[in-house]
């Protein structure tokens, strides 16, 4: 089985972080996990620290502050690319994003280059959302297909598997943003390149515990983001 990485970032995460991490790993010998934690205030990074002292699958990186989601894959896509991972997956640590989907996403990958875990695909598939939270969303990727013409149902989730050679082809350098702007960027960069992008279908389930990291200014990034993104394409600068 190719050597896969999983990367999460966190902040205050400490009610899920050991089960999320366990229940990742479980699902394959050759699946390892890299946290991304923004120094957070409950101590999530304590958490993975202590796991990794019994358990050599488990990484961490500890950053300073919160530094945003965006930049933290980014630093994880480094970390994989550096350690020569076959497979990278995006995911949220807060299980809104199931872990035993892991194994549907890898047998994708046979086909695939990037497989993008899609709650629109096959009928609206998102639990205890409000309906004005499924609406935004909803629209912002019917906005984001029409604007950029990337024929996918779901460009803003984040549950999503990566070829380490999509990786390496993006100038991960010129990646800055964040939220629904850094899932809809990587993944038109990817179709933009040639790669087969793919959609499975999941259950996105609302957070167990914790809080949302949503807010306005992430939404207005992905709305100005997917012009940036078309403007580049035509003027042969998307890198």
């Amino acid at each position: 089985m190719p050597k896969t990485l999983v990367v999460t970032p966190t902040y205050n995460e400490a009610d899920n972080i050991e089960q999320f991490i366990t229940d990742v790993l479980k699902q394959s010998p050759d699946i390892q996990i890299l946290i991304v934690d923004d120094n957070s205030p409950d101590k999530t990074g304590d958490i993975v620290a202590r796991m990794m002292e019994t358990n050599s699958r488990v990484h961490l990186i500890r950053r300073p502050y919160k530094m945003g989601l965006g930049t933290a894959y980014v630093e994880g896509f480094r970390y994989a690319i550096a350690r020569h991972f076959d497979y990278v997956f995006e995911m949220d640590a807060d299980f809104s994003h199931n872990p035993d989907e892991i194994p549907h996403f890898l047998k994708r990958m046979n086909e695939c280059d990037l497989v993008l875990g899609s709650r629109y695909t096959n009928g609206v598939r998102v639990v205890n959302w409000p309906i004005r939270r499924l609406l935004l969303s909803y629209s912002a990727n019917v906005y984001t297909r029409i604007v950029t013409g990337m024929p996918v149902k779901d460009a803003t989730g984040g549950f999503k598997c990566f070829k380490r050679k999509v990786l390496e082809s993006i100038n991960l350098d010129n990646v800055r943003s964040n939220g629904y702007a850094f899932q809809i960027e990587m993944n038109f960069k990817t179709w933009s390149k040639g790669f087969k992008v793919c959609e499975h279908p999941i259950i996105f389930f609302d957070r167990r515990s914790g809080v949302s990291k949503m807010s306005k200014k992430i939404v207005y990034e992905a709305v100005f983001m997917v012009w940036k993104l078309k403007l580049q394409k035509i003027f042969r600068k998307l890198s």
